[in-house]
């Protein structure tokens, strides 16, 4: 099982360093070889980069892509909101991140990132690094 946070997203729908990993997990995701999961925070977090970045249009397009993927997306329930709360209050990550720690936490997952803010947090994670 892994994780998205927005990073590894970005990077694949970019064209960045680390895209490609990224790529290969969703194709063997998609053979149903491993499991894929993003928090709806990370989604949301993705929209607004890609909207400030390259506008409204595309980002919305770029939406419907990962929606498409073979990715399990999960809500904001009140258990995970307090779980990265709680995160969040002990390390120095984002919001965003924080949701993402907590749910590769929750599910067990290794969490896919090149972010260098969950190096902060990496005793707490398993973590499969994108590179930067």
């Amino acid at each position: 099982m892994y994780v998205f946070d927005t990073f590894a997203i970005l990077a694949y729908f970019l064209a960045e360093s680390g895209g490609g990993k990224v790529k290969e997990l969703l194709r063997r995701a998609e053979l149903g070889e491993i499991s894929l999961a993003m928090s709806f925070i990370n989604v949301g977090e993705v929209f607004y980069i890609l909207s400030r970045e390259q506008g409204r249009v595309k980002a919305q397009s770029l939406l419907a892509d990962l929606r498409s993927l073979s990715i399990q997306f999960y809500d904001a329930t009140e258990e995970r909101i307090l779980a990265a709360a709680q995160l969040k209050a002990e390390y120095s990550v984002s919001y965003a991140d924080a949701f993402a720690a907590s749910l590769a936490q929750e599910l067990g997952a290794l969490l896919v990132t090149g972010d260098p803010e969950f190096k902060a947090i990496k005793e707490k994670l398993s973590l499969f690094w994108l590179d930067r």
